[in-house]
C-alpha cells in the first residue's frame, strides 16, 4: 500500500471513527460525514488517474454531487432541530416524542 493510499484510508476510517464516538453535535456528525466523503472523493480521483481510462472519469464527480446535496440536506436539519429544539445535541433528538 503507497502512502497516500494509507493517508486517505487512515482519513476514512478515522472520520468513521469520529462519528461512531463522538455523537453529541449534530454538527460534528456532519463534519466527520463531509470528512468521509472527502477522502472517497480524493481517493476515487487519485484511482481515477491512475488507471487512465475515460469510463470513470465521471465517478469523482457524480460523488461530489451526492456530498453536495448531502451537506445541504443535513445543514437545513441542522437549522430545523436548533429552530424547534434549541439546541443540536442528538440526546435531545427523539423520533418518538415527534
Amino acid at each position: 500500500m503507497t502512502p497516500t493510499h494509507f493517508a486517505f484510508s487512515t482519513a476514512f476510517v478515522l472520520s468513521l471513527m469520529g462519528l461512531a464516538f463522538h455523537r453529541t453535535h449534530l454538527l460534528s456528525a456532519l463534519l466527520c460525514l463531509e470528512g468521509m466523503m472527502l477522502s472517497l472523493f480524493i481517493a476515487l480521483s487519485l484511482w481515477t488517474l491512475q488507471l487512465e481510462t475515460i469510463g470513470y472519469s465521471a465517478t469523482p464527480l457524480l460523488l461530489l454531487a451526492f456530498s453536495a446535496c448531502e451537506a445541504s440536506a443535513g445543514l437545513a436539519l441542522l437549522v430545523a432541530t436548533a429552530r424547534t429544539h434549541g439546541t443540536d445535541h442528538l440526546q435531545n433528538l427523539n423520533l418518538l416524542q415527534c
